[in-house]
């Protein structure tokens, strides 16, 4: 059986009558060209996932019947914190982490940050997270936020979590942890801009419970290091 084509429907739209609108809707009737009796997968990005029977299609919305639910249980563990960079590369790593089943992204200023943080996340963010998931078929998307102001406001935020780590190339020596510390339930990973943490940074997060952690000897740039977080908490999770 071939693959079916996935369209996001907002977890708020997930009730009958199921209808598909905006760009999903077109691009389910104009450019996949999809028919009526046709049947598509739809995910709210939250667990749920269903295959769907169009029944109507116009120039504006898509109108499915349910024909089966699922819901995806939560595996996710690993949520990471990003001090925010000017970087073409923003979009590449909210892609990655629907691919590997990131719980959370969390983009904050540092001291070394390029520019400022948003107060509010950006559609296009969520779009980038949608189109990852369609095309991976992921049921989940990691929430996104944004923390304003200074470390300290991230620290604020980080009660939730049980297990508290920073990227630190002064980490004792160099010493790599096991890919199981970015697996642990509930896990906040706390990564720098491209400058790094500042002196005053590092011994902050160690005063409010961060265990600093190296991920080796070579210099890595900030989308690397998420990289590679993100895919030893999904390794460790597929055992």
């Amino acid at each position: 059986m071939a693959r079916l084509n996935s369209f996001y429907l907002p977890p708020e739209n997930w009730d009958a009558p199921f209808v598909l609108e905006g760009s999903e809707a077109k691009h389910l009737g104009k450019v996949l060209r999809t028919r009526v009796g046709d049947t598509v997968r739809l995910f709210d990005g939250c667990g749920r996932e269903g295959l769907f029977i169009v029944t109507e299609i116009t120039k504006s919305k898509v109108q499915l019947e349910l024909g089966e639910e699922t819901y995806v249980p939560d595996t996710r563990n690993i949520t990471l914190a990003i001090g925010w960079n000017k970087s073409s590369r923003r979009n590449w790593i909210l892609e990655k982490s629907v691919e590997l089943q990131t719980r959370g992204l969390i983009f904050f200023q540092s001291e070394f940050s390029q520019g400022k943080v948003p107060a509010e996340i950006k559609e296009s963010w969520n779009e980038k997270l949608v189109s990852a998931a369609k095309q991976c078929g992921n049921a989940w998307m990691p929430g996104l936020q944004t923390v304003p102001g200074s470390l300290e406001k991230l620290i604020e935020t980080s009660a939730q979590f049980s297990n508290k780590l920073f990227l630190w190339e002064k980490a004792d020596n160099g010493a790599v942890p096991e890919s199981a510390v970015f697996s642990a339930e509930s896990t906040l990973a706390v990564i720098g801009p491209e400058g790094g943490f500042s002196p005053r940074e590092a011994e902050l997060l160690i005063e409010n419970g961060f265990k600093p952690c190296s991920l080796g000897k070579s210099i890595l740039r900030w989308e690397t290091a998420a990289l590679l977080c993100m895919g030893a908490a999904y390794l460790e999770s597929q055992k």
